[in-house]
């Protein structure tokens, strides 16, 4: 018998309602924040994401599911969502039909990763891009979007950690005095941190060894290394967030994973799984588009992991009572009423009722068990005297309260 690929999952029918449940959040938070949904193939050409993500980044150097095709291109599987949906508002032009773009994606990524609770190798994420502006005022939308859609599921009691990379101007002086540090306690910090002093000094304050956490202690603070300019950026992000509501936890460690971002990055996290805490973050990257070849353009965005939501769903018991059960169960007496079960059950279904009819000609008996067993509302009960007389026995299951209903009538009936 073969297996699921190990970090693979099937979302069996029990499970789907509550992914449909979660999808139905995120387009109706989106829509009421006016962003329009873009879908992106689920591969791209391999610079896409060497060139967007950035080649000194693990996705890049370790997690990439990386092909080559039967014409020799090299192809890979979107790890992320960013990279992609520049890619499209480069190749179609958007950015010339509209000067911002409120944008929102829902899909698969994979990353080749160690599977564990809440990650795994094909994955949901759900992202949203502002782009086109370079105000503040963007990055607190983003923000409050995100926020918005956290809350809509219930959860209340998660951190915004926020934090600012300012322009290149800040970030470069900031990567000196970063680089220097480093170099003087190069002896305590790890391997992957070592390789990066010079690719990407930022990514040492990201790591999770506790050998790299204990020797950046007295790492140098970002934020006072911003200008002016960087300083009143992320002064305004804070005000909006506060005026709405939301109190963000200043984190000068906060630099996110990924190369291209800059001034405002953000993080969701929520203490509800352990030390998995995060549920998704993001930033402002407005060099992303220059490096894919396009004008530059500003834009901040996000994403968040799907699985890792729903597990915080879950663990809260914030689920609303998700009814699946069938509104009605025909059950028919033999083979010479299934013309009519079919008639009426389309009838049925044609008030955006949920029918369900036995399709193999089972007795009467096992047909009213299975009603039970689905927990129907109501039975349909047709049989040869009731087909002559052209009405049904209709059976409310919850009170056992059963009436004789002309067929002709069901349309007009009221099921409650």
């Amino acid at each position: 018998m073969f297996q699921a690929i190990r970090g693979t999952k099937d979302i069996l029918p029990a499970e789907s309602i509550y992914w449909q449940y979660i999808e139905n959040i995120l387009t109706d938070v989106s829509n009421r924040y006016g962003y329009q949904e873009l879908r992106t193939p689920i591969f791209e050409k391999t610079e896409v994401f060497s060139r967007g993500i950035g080649d000194s980044t693990d996705i890049v150097n370790k997690e990439m599911y990386t092909f080559l095709d039967r014409g020799g291109e090299s192809l890979t599987l979107r790890p992320e969502g960013t990279a992609g949906l520049v890619r499209s508002v480069l190749q179609n032009s958007l950015l010339q039909q509209s000067s911002i773009l409120r944008l929102w994606y829902f899909g698969q990524y994979f990353r080749y990763e160690r599977p564990q609770k809440g990650r795994l190798r094909q994955f949901h994420q759900y992202g949203a891009e502002c782009i086109g502006s370079a105000n503040p005022e963007s990055d607190a939308e983003i923000i409050l979007l995100a926020s918005s859609i956290i809350k809509a599921t219930g959860i209340n009691d998660f951190k915004v950690l926020l934090n600012s990379l300012g322009n290149l101007e800040s970030r470069k002086k900031y990567r000196e005095e970063l680089i220097k540090f480093l170099n003087s306690v190069k002896e305590k910090l790890s391997e992957d941190s070592l390789s990066r002093i010079d690719k990407n000094p930022l990514r040492v304050l990201d790591s999770k060894d506790k050998r790299d956490i204990e020797a950046t202690a007295d790492a140098p603070n970002i934020l006072d290394f911003l200008d002016n300019s960087s300083r009143d950026h992320f002064d305004i992000v804070k005000k909006i967030l506060i005026a709405n509501g939301v109190q963000p936890v200043i984190q000068p460690r906060l630099v996110r994973g990924l190369d291209y971002y800059s001034h405002t990055v953000f993080e969701f996290q929520s203490d509800a799984l352990g030390a998995q805490d995060s549920i998704g973050g993001g930033g402002r990257y407005d060099s992303l588009f220059e490096q894919l070849g396009g004008k530059p353009a500003q834009a901040v965005g996000f994403a968040m992991g799907i699985e890792r939501l729903l597990l915080i769903i879950e663990h809260k018991a914030l689920f609303p009572d998700l009814n699946s059960c069938p509104d009605i169960y025909i059950v028919t007496a033999n083979e010479t009423t299934l013309m009519s079960v079919n008639v009426i059950s389309e009838i049925l279904r044609k008030k955006n009722l949920k029918v369900i009819t036995d399709l193999n000609r089972r007795s009467m008996k096992a047909q009213l068990r299975e009603a039970n067993k689905l927990n129907a509302k109501y039975t349909v009960i047709i049989g040869e005297e009731e087909e002559k007389k052209g009405v049904v026995q209709l059976k409310n299951m919850s009170t056992g309260e059963q009436s004789e209903l002309n067929i002709a009538s069901l349309n007009e009936y009221t099921f409650r």
